[in-house]
């Protein structure tokens, strides 16, 4: 833990807390607000896969049980689910980008795609226990990961650039 704290980059550990409040406000204020289908964008996993990917296992996984723990409060459906999927995202993608695969866009996608697939099985998971099973579950978890995409891409930039 002391090695930890030694290696600390206030800038750096700044830029990316107010990275991931930015993220948080923008999924709260302008992404919720476009439902094609009734499905939302959800944006919050891959700013998590961003800054594991980026920053490590320990640190994403600091900065994903923060904003967890901030979506979570955002979400009332959602009562510890996020504070405990966005920690476990961001260690295992950080786990994985500093020994298996490198930290360019396209290893982002595909990490981005997984969690994002990750995060609507587990909100499927607990309507699924409440309510019981029905096709749409799926297809609303495959729409979700669908649509969630292409907002995935604007969560690469901020954190490649402060690694160069």
């Amino acid at each position: 833990m002391k090695d930890l704290l030694a290696k600390i980059d206030i800038r750096r550990f700044l830029l990316y807390a107010l990275y991931l409040f930015l993220v948080l406000v923008f999924q709260n204020m302008a992404l919720t607000q476009i439902r094609p289908l009734g499905v939302c964008p959800f944006m919050l996993p891959a700013a998590v896969v961003a800054v594991g990917m980026f920053e490590g296992a320990s640190w994403g996984a600091i900065f994903g049980l923060v904003m967890g723990i901030f979506a979570d409060m955002f979400y009332v459906e959602s009562t510890v689910g996020f504070t405990l999927l966005f920690p476990v995202i961001a260690f295992a993608v950080g786990f994985v980008s500093q020994f298996f695969i490198n930290r360019r866009f396209f290893a982002f996608m595909v990490a981005a795609g997984a969690a994002l697939l990750l995060t609507g099985v587990a909100q499927m998971l607990r309507v699924l226990v409440l309510e019981g099973w029905s096709f749409s579950l799926l297809s609303t978890v495959i729409l979700q990961t669908l649509w969630s995409l292409p907002p995935a891409v604007l969560a690469y930039y901020p954190p490649a650039k402060w690694i160069e």
